[in-house]
């Protein structure tokens, strides 16, 4: 089996390692599949299955500077970062034909707060030269995907996916984001999504890890032309790189 632990350990590490972990582990969960006894061969005409996700992502903002920026003096410059978070799901499979099926996967996303670090010209008495933002977040992810399979060799089969979601901030309204100097964003997003994952059939489960990115098509910040932290942005698109293992039946 794929050693969960050392899976997040790569995440936590670099990105670039955590890809090397998971390319092992794909070859290596593929080598273990093709030499077994077929598992469950009459998968593919189940007209439908369930399952759970778990999944890890790294988002950020993407910022579009307002066209005043340049006019301003109280901020030099302005860059997005963030935390990864995790998400817990369910999972829904309508099987349309061998190849094409639908998917749903409604998930709640817990952590990945945003912050935005500015570069302050005349920094009151209570702010300094470098201040980091940070918005909180929380959010329940509606995705549904098409996904294209391969064919099945043994007990391995890869995936293509793609989709759109909708996502709704249950953060947007708390506390900890309503402070005067916090950039505000909208509490709806639109976007689209596109991954790749493997299918491993065990004898009573699928086994898939999936790596998918995501962008938001939609403008989320709220902009407040009397907030210094808020009126030098523009437009605020969400950005999502996220790794997933999902169980299905």
């Amino acid at each position: 089996m794929l050693d969960l632990k050392g899976v997040l350990s790569c995440i936590y590490f670099s990105p670039k390692t955590f890809l090397l972990c998971l390319i092992t582990g794909i070859i290596s969960l593929s080598a273990i599949s093709q030499e077994r006894e077929e598992n469950r061969p009459n998968h593919d005409s189940w007209p439908y299955y369930f399952g759970l996700s778990l999944s890890y992502n790294s988002s950020t903002l993407h910022p579009s500077k307002h066209p005043t920026f340049l006019q301003n003096d109280s901020v030099l410059s302005v860059e997005p970062g963030s935390s990864g978070g995790i998400a817990l799901g369910l999972v829904g499979t309508l099987q349309l034909s061998p190849r094409f099926s639908l998917r749903a996967n409604p998930q709640l996303i817990i952590g990945g707060a945003k912050y935005f670090t500015y570069s302050l010209k005349y920094p009151t008495h209570d702010e300094n030269a470098i201040e980091k933002k940070t918005l909180p977040s929380t959010i329940v992810s509606f995705p549904f995907q098409v996904k294209f399979n391969s064919d099945r060799i043994g007990n391995f089969r890869t995936y293509l996916l793609g989709g759109v979601k909708y996502d709704m901030d249950l953060s947007s309204n708390s506390q900890a984001r309503n402070a005067e100097d916090l950039v505000k964003l909208k509490k709806s997003d639109f976007g689209i999504e596109a991954g790749v994952g493997f299918n491993f059939f065990f004898k009573y489960v699928t086994f898939s890890p999936e790596l998918k990115i995501s962008n938001g098509l939609s403008n989320i910040h709220s902009r407040d032309a009397n907030l210094k932290y808020s009126n030098v942005l523009d437009k605020l698109q969400s950005r999502m790189l996220v790794f997933s293992i999902i169980l299905e039946d």
